[in-house]
């Protein structure tokens, strides 16, 4: 699996250690310095079923600094996967990629409902 965190970022810890904990393994990825492209968005997106603005750290200080907030509903699918894939810390995390699955966030119910 690839997990997509920002290490500074306590729910990412908490992500990290929920995975470590339950013995999954896991190649990491910090996702400031190593953002993901806008081709392996689409794929995640794609896989995820989730709609495109989950993907969005919508409370991060890039988002707000921006405006996406008003921003994003005019823009195509295509622009957004674009502008996710210029800055990480735009991004929602922690992400998790597994074989047939997406996770964006950490929660613990849906993280244990998925990786068993």
């Amino acid at each position: 699996m690839l997990f997509l965190h920002y290490p500074k970022c306590t729910t990412c810890q908490k992500a990290k250690a929920y995975l470590i904990e339950k013995g999954v393994a896991f190649e990491a990825r910090d996702i400031k310095t190593e953002n993901p492209s806008a081709e392996e968005l689409r794929s995640w997106w794609e896989t995820s079923g989730m709609p495109l603005k989950k993907f969005f750290n919508t409370s991060g200080l890039q988002y707000k600094a921006l405006g996406l907030k008003d921003k994003l509903p005019n823009m195509s699918e295509e622009e957004q996967l674009q502008l996710l894939a210029t800055d990480g810390m735009l991004v929602k995390r922690p992400i998790l990629v597994g074989d047939g699955f997406v996770l964006t966030g950490f929660r613990p119910a849906e993280w244990d409902a998925k990786l068993g």
